[in-house]
């Protein structure tokens, strides 16, 4: 088991590390729209969304893995009501590959976010 951190990521908020990779798969923790240096980002949810990509291309690249190899990705979001604002800037990200998915609508997330994602992915 290898523990990944990247200052080009912010730091865990709490007991825990930016992700894990075992034997060939990594798990990553879940990442908000925090910039590097761990200031909430500005804007509404188009902002916070490509901040939490910048933060998964971060630890992804840390892991030695990309977008291209996520397998699972998991999105919890503050209001489905911005589910289609998401959806866009999501496929963006992910327009050729297709990771299995969940989205879930969640009462509240750290630091107040309005959006958060962890992925699962195969590390080269």
């Amino acid at each position: 088991m290898r523990m990944i951190s990247t200052d080009a990521a912010p730091a865990a908020i709490g007991p825990y590390s930016q992700g894990v990779v075992v034997n060939n798969l990594f798990y990553s923790s879940g990442q908000i729209p925090l910039t590097a240096e761990g200031t909430m980002i500005e804007g509404g949810i188009e902002e916070q969304t490509h901040q939490v990509f910048k933060n998964l291309e971060a630890v992804l690249k840390e892991a030695g893995a990309s977008f291209e190899t996520v397998v699972k990705a998991t999105v919890f979001i503050k209001d489905m009501n911005d589910f289609a604002a998401i959806n866009e800037i999501y496929g963006q990200y992910f327009s050729t590959h297709k990771p299995a998915r969940s989205c879930v609508e969640v009462a509240r997330l750290p630091k107040d976010a309005q959006i958060e994602i962890e992925v699962i992915a195969l590390v080269k």
